[in-house]
């Protein structure tokens, strides 16, 4: 009888630890502190989020179907601003001025990049100073005071235009020829191709060199190389290389604005998306027409991107999906 109750007493489960009834409100009470303290650091991003981009937003959206001169109260027209915007001559002159600048602004930039990142990528004395020299171009292109020198190069009787003068080319200043003006903003933009360079050059140095010397003792070329080795490791980046510099060429604003003297011209001849719709919303105070502008504009940007993402599963590679 004893020897059972004593195995019955070592078989008990031993006994629960006592709760402390304040300690699950303690904590409760810490996590809200932390959250509150938390909130508290992320308020002025909120706050700026929220007064500084959703709020023009959403007032942008709907003054996009309303008539609205800034000075009276909007009234509302529904579709009209979209459909006087694509019967607008103005308007269809600049999507076609900023698809040009696209066109071709965008891949030369890139081709630039991409070459001067090859050329980079091989150990050579200076390296630091030739990435920062072609880097720098980047930090300051998009100023001001870039745009009124670039105006003056390429002005009439400037250092351009005596250049291809020596060369045996009378084109004159391209500033002042509505032929040549588009092609002095492309050089701009061209000329600013250090980000995208340095990106380049960040994604070269993760293919692995026993690709090349696989390649090479198989009796590959330069050129077999770059096409079946380079381009095919390094096109998750330029995948994020052409889809950020096509969203930065549809922006294009300042350059423009500068080297045509405000006017975006001559005759319309740099007269990008932006430009009109600075001058619909600001000179002639139509900002319920600028809006729906700048809606189209967001539109065909979005159009652009989900063309994009639609066309790299046919061209871009990724590491994780070849496995």
């Amino acid at each position: 009888m004893g020897t059972a109750v004593t195995t019955l007493i070592k078989d008990s489960p031993p006994d629960a630890p006592e709760r402390r009834p304040g300690r699950p409100i303690a904590v409760k009470r810490r996590g809200r502190r932390e959250n509150l303290a938390g909130y508290l650091f992320m308020s002025p991003w909120i706050a700026g989020f929220l007064l500084l981009t959703a709020g023009p937003m959403a007032a942008s959206l709907y003054f996009a179907f309303t008539d609205y001169n800034l000075f009276d109260s909007p009234k509302w027209i529904g579709f009209d601003n979209f459909t006087r915007m694509l019967d607008d001559p103005r308007w269809q002159k600049s999507v076609e001025v900023t698809a040009k600048y696209v066109v071709i602004g965008t891949p030369l930039k890139l081709l630039l990049a991409l070459g001067v990142a090859l050329l980079l990528a091989q150990s050579r004395r200076g390296q630091a100073f030739y990435r920062a020299a072609f880097y720098a171009p980047s930090l300051i292109g998009a100023s001001v005071s870039i745009g009124f020198v670039w105006r003056a190069l390429f002005s009439d009787d400037a250092a351009v235009d005596r250049t291809q003068s020596f060369l045996g080319f009378d084109v004159g200043g391209w500033v002042g020829n509505p032929d040549w003006v588009l092609y002095s903003l492309v050089a701009l933009t061209v000329w600013q191709f250090g980000a995208p360079m340095v990106i380049f050059l960040a994604g070269l140095k993760q293919v692995p060199k026993e690709l090349y010397e696989a390649a090479e003792v198989d009796g590959a070329g330069p050129f077999k190389r770059f096409w079946s080795i380079t381009l095919p490791m390094i096109s998750p980046v330029l995948f994020f290389n052409v889809l950020l510099e096509t969203i930065h060429s549809f922006q294009i604003f300042g350059s423009a604005y500068v080297v045509s003297n405000a006017t975006c011209g001559p005759a319309d001849s740099t007269l990008v998306y932006t430009c009109y719709l600075y001058q619909k919303g600001f000179k002639e105070a139509q900002m319920g027409f600028a809006s729906a502008m700048a809606w189209m504009l967001l539109l065909a940007v979005a159009l652009v991107t989900v063309v994009l993402f639609w066309s790299q599963k046919r061209w871009v590679h990724y590491e994780e999906a070849s496995r």
